[in-house]
């Protein structure tokens, strides 16, 4: 079995105008280290990517690599809608520090096998770092197949890792087995927060997933369990983590109910998001905070040591 790992990909801190909250995002970088994640992941979906300008992107590229400095792993996402403003970025975080960039695929148009297989090997070829795909059909309308990866893996050494954000753990464990006898150092993360230990389990190397920026040590205490074998903690954990996860059923976009839990938990934000994502409701919030008080309390009884409590 290989070593966990559960990595963030982390909210971004914006003012009440759009423009980035240096403060906040700092405060957010030293919450997930303190807890002890396996690193952070910049401007992925959570990060609201999509929404935020090329010099905006820039900033915080600058602001996260230097501020973390090298306390952490640090991935940033850099896909951009076509080849060459993915170089651009790409090579701008690697010049910057950054341990590595994940990129996805361009969306609105679903593409083919050959086009995604065309696009990767484009990017790749130019970008001077490791590189991790991210696979998102729901986001994109196409899938990276484990077959296109292969071919990938064969043709550029600079392909590190995959993020496999799908419903369906097949996928995740086809990937696995069709490219680890060939290259059994390829790293594969889950990109829900439920399939870390089936992920693990199955051959891969565990998570990105959203949630561990409202509860980073109690993803950071799974990774022990299992890389310690306990079972019966991992066990524990995932009943904990199967609760978490119906924060995603609060709405079609999870990132303002992401923010308001942390506003909960006291970490230093104000949970603005960009334009178009809205607020959460006062139901919401309610929902949110009865949610934040039932997790807590089931959180302390298997991590006795668990200070997050809300007050």
């Amino acid at each position: 079995m290989k070593k966990a790992q559960f990595l963030t990909p982390v909210v971004t801190a914006f003012d009440s105008e759009g423009n980035l909250d240096h403060q906040a995002n700092k405060n957010i970088y030293d919450f997930l280290i303190n807890g002890g994640v396996d690193g952070l992941v910049i401007m992925g979906s959570t990060g609201e990517f999509p929404f935020m300008h090329d010099a905006q992107k820039k900033e915080l590229i600058d602001l996260a690599v230097s501020y973390v400095n090298h306390r952490t792993k640090v991935y940033i996402g850099t896909a951009c809608m076509t080849v060459e403003d993915t170089v651009q970025l790409s090579n701008y975080a690697i010049d910057a520090g950054a341990d590595g960039v994940m990129i996805i695929s361009p969306y609105y148009f679903s593409l083919s096998d050959e086009s995604l297989e065309f696009y990767f090997s484009q990017v790749a070829q130019k970008i001077k770092g490791d590189i991790y795909l991210y696979n998102y059909p729901a986001r994109t309308g196409h899938d990276l197949s484990p077959e296109v990866t292969l071919n990938l893996l064969r043709k550029h050494n600079n392909i590190k890792g995959y993020k496999d954000t799908v419903s369906e753990m097949g996928h995740t464990r086809k990937l696995i087995q069709t490219v680890q006898n060939e290259f059994p150092d390829f790293i594969v993360y889950s990109g829900f927060d439920e399939y870390f230990a089936h992920n693990v389990l199955s051959g891969g190397n565990g998570c990105i997933g959203g949630l561990s920026n409202i509860y980073p040590e109690v993803f950071s205490t799974w990774v022990k369990a299992i890389n310690d074998q306990d079972l019966k903690k991992a066990a524990d954990i995932q009943e904990i983590v199967d609760k978490m996860m119906e924060l995603y059923d609060l709405g079609p976009t999870f990132i303002p109910f992401t923010k308001q839990a942390m506003v909960l938990k006291g970490i230093g934000l104000e949970g603005n998001c960009q334009k178009p994502l809205i607020q959460p409701s006062e139901k919401q919030k309610e929902s949110i905070n009865l949610l934040l008080q039932e997790l807590d309390a089931r959180i302390v009884q298997v991590i006795p040591e668990y200070k997050g409590v809300l007050l």
